[in-house]
């Protein structure tokens, strides 16, 4: 099942992914309700300006998608937009619901070590750690909050890399071989206002 979808990002770095999303959606690109190449460009006007057309966008909308870029958080809006996907919006006496978020990496010189390395356990196990100075706090608050936690190993205290955390973070080319999967997951779990997580809703 498709669902209405919003990729959060900057325009100036991340364009060109967000044109890769939207055409991966395929025929499920209909759903999408954030900018395209067409939208109008709205930096010379006011913030309040901006605000109202970004939650026009936003309001209707089931699950963010957002890249995670190497540069640093430099953008104004982005932290803001997830905020906005977490709350518990009313307007006009309908109430949304807390978005699915899903973290898109962006590649990098050819990779991902710039967020991510990856570590053998003692017990054989794989897992990997991200850079949480790279990202935004609200991203960093809801990594890992699962509750109850349920561990992929109970030795080594691994989690699954989808459902351990309320914001997932998959590779930009994982994503984009299998959008709708990860659209799914950030979807699933926000199902019953995120029950089973513990939610950071603000900044």
């Amino acid at each position: 099942m498709a669902h209405k979808t919003f990729i959060s990002y900057k325009y100036s770095e991340a364009r060109n992914l967000r044109n890769s999303i939207i055409d991966a959606l395929g025929d499920d690109a209909i759903y999408y309700q954030g900018e395209t190449s067409i939208s109008p460009d709205l930096s010379d006007t006011s913030t309040e300006n901006i605000k109202r057309n970004l939650t026009d966008m936003m309001y209707d909308t089931s699950v963010t998608i957002v890249i995670i870029k190497k540069k640093k958080k430099n953008s104004n809006w982005i932290d803001w937009e997830i905020e906005y996907s977490l709350k518990n919006i009313t307007r006009k006496g309908r109430t949304s619901h807390t978005n699915g978020v899903v973290g898109v990496i962006m590649k990098f010189n050819g990779g991902y070590s710039w967020l991510k390395t990856t570590s053998t356990n003692g017990d054989g196990c794989t897992s990997s750690s991200y850079d949480e100075s790279k990202v935004y706090s609200i991203i960093n608050n809801n990594r890992f909050n699962q509750n109850p936690k349920k561990y992929s190993c109970d030795i080594c205290k691994t989690v699954n890399a989808l459902t351990g955390s309320y914001i997932a973070y998959v590779e930009e080319e994982t994503f984009l071989s299998d959008p709708q999967k990860y659209i799914d997951n950030a979807y699933d779990k926000s199902e019953n206002d995120a029950a089973g997580y513990d939610l950071t809703k603000t900044r």
